[in-house]
């Protein structure tokens, strides 16, 4: 008896666990599932903890980053009594019969697109061009320049990075390029990385990130093969390295990495950087190396304005197939501000609940619903009185002035990006902000528009707003 029950709980574990990937799949794309989530696997199941097993470290870390509380959520509302999820590395995770079951996105043609288990598994592949090709991380299709969205905020970066991909001749190198989380600077970068393989195949990209450089550079030192590590990567035709941040403090691999970057620059090979801030602001980096990653190009991609948000939200619809009303496309490009990335996984789950509970119309009242622990998340991250503080703080004034009636520029100013910041990361209303300050409503409304006319024009105003937004944020 005691067989057959824990027979049927597996069942049952099985049972959800498609049901679980079925709305991932929906919610992320199939793009992403395939690349990230197909892999995975369910391992033990004990008094409401679930193992579920990652094929590799590199991927265990990016499903956590990325897509693990979305997991946790889903099975919870699926089932009450899973009270954790363990990610583990397991190589049982390479077999999962269920999840074949689920249909496959077809690699598009001449398009070179290397999956995740072959290159954990040709680590050691130096030397032939199959193990060579095989080293760099999987390209999302997905992130192409047809389907990045270009606003004020990101314009600059964008054609910088359309012209490193359309030239054959150096025109600046490095590009590095700089955001916060969930701009798109990684799009960018495997828009790149595509536009290139499209036009020659024949030339040479490796995309990494620098925790993967880490990974290998190690790997190499264990198994006393640094001479194939140096060759490898002093013999590629375009070098892309993502949130090189990760090597802060890594001593022999920033060694390695600038030793590698002179040989590709003085070869004119091209390199392409991405980090989470400029190269001068970059701690525990190497004063010649942030020297080296300074001297091509640099560019920012700074927070996005409303008009950005609304761009991105009729894009990624109308790529869906979707119809979303103006009042919904407002309503979500008002309140999710942080980044890209929310923003479009929050369409994903609009429409995988319209979907499922076959509804035809998708509302605002429908959306507000859905969205209601995120919108509960957002509102208790700062409020008004916190916003007012942070802001009077950096620009050394008091919360007095700023509701004030004083319109001197050195309070004008602090007061509109407050404001500005208040209806981006709350949800009170103009109105509401506007008593906050003193103000009525179309005050507010002006100092909204005017903060996002200005990040697209002014970079040290965009650095205070979005050091700002950080803070708060955090």
């Amino acid at each position: 008896m005691a067989e057959e029950a824990l027979k049927n709980n597996n069942n049952s574990v099985q049972d959800e666990w498609g049901q679980v990937c079925s709305q991932l799949k929906m919610e992320f794309g199939e793009t992403a599932f395939e690349s990230w989530l197909k892999p995975l696997s369910i391992g033990s199941y004990n008094n409401g903890i679930m193992d579920i097993c990652v094929p590799t470290a590199f991927m265990k870390n990016w499903v956590l980053t990325h897509y693990s509380d979305r997991i946790h959520k889903i099975w919870e509302h699926k089932n009450p009594n899973i009270k954790k999820i363990n990610f583990i590395v397991s190589t049982h995770a390479s077999d999962n019969s269920l999840l074949k079951k689920i249909s496959s996105t077809p690699t598009p043609q001449n398009v070179y697109v290397p999956q995740f288990n072959q290159i954990a598994s040709n680590f050691n592949d130096y030397g032939t061009r199959e193990g060579f090709m095989q080293l760099s991380a999987p390209l999302n299709p997905a992130y192409t320049f047809d389907t990045f969205v270009v606003g004020k905020t990101n314009e600059f970066a964008c054609a910088a990075a359309k012209k490193v991909a359309e030239s054959k001749n150096v025109s600046f190198n490095p590009l590095f390029l700089y955001s916060g989380v969930g701009l798109g600077k990684t799009h960018l970068m495997h828009a790149i990385a595509w536009h290139i393989k499209q036009q020659d195949p024949s030339r040479n990209v490796i995309y990494l990130s620098a925790e993967q450089f880490l990974f290998k550079f190690v790997k190499a030192l264990r198994y006393k093969d640094t001479a194939a590590f140096k060759e490898q990567f002093r013999s590629v035709d375009v070098l892309m390295v993502d949130d090189v941040q990760f090597m802060s403090n890594k001593e022999s691999t920033q060694e390695e990495f600038f030793y590698t970057f002179n040989s590709l620059i003085e070869e004119g090979r091209q390199i392409i950087i991405s980090a989470d801030k400029s190269p001068t602001d970059l701690e525990g980096i190497e004063a010649r190396l942030k020297s080296r990653l300074s001297g091509g190009l640099v560019a920012d991609i700074h927070p996005t304005d409303f008009d950005l948000r609304v761009g991105i939200l009729n894009h990624k619809a109308k790529e869906m197939g979707i119809t979303l009303p103006d009042k919904v496309v407002e309503f979500l490009a008002q309140k999710i501000t942080s980044n890209i990335r929310e923003l479009e996984g929050s369409l994903r789950r609009i429409v995988a609940h319209s979907q499922l509970l076959s509804k035809n119309e998708i509302t605002l009242d429908m959306t507000q619903d859905i969205l209601k622990d995120m919108l509960r998340s957002i509102d208790r991250k700062t409020t008004i009185d916190e916003i007012q503080k942070k802001v009077a703080e950096y620009f050394n004034i008091s919360v007095k002035e700023l509701q004030s009636s004083r319109r001197a520029r050195t309070v004008a100013r602090p007061r509109q990006i407050a404001m500005y910041l208040a209806k981006q990361l709350t949800s009170r209303s103009l109105p509401e902000i506007g008593r906050k300050f003193d103000r009525d409503h179309t005050t507010v409304m002006h100092a909204v528009r005017k903060v996002e006319g200005l990040i697209g024009e002014d970079a040290s105003l965009a650095e205070s707003v979005n050091a700002l937004r950080r803070a708060l944020e955090n």
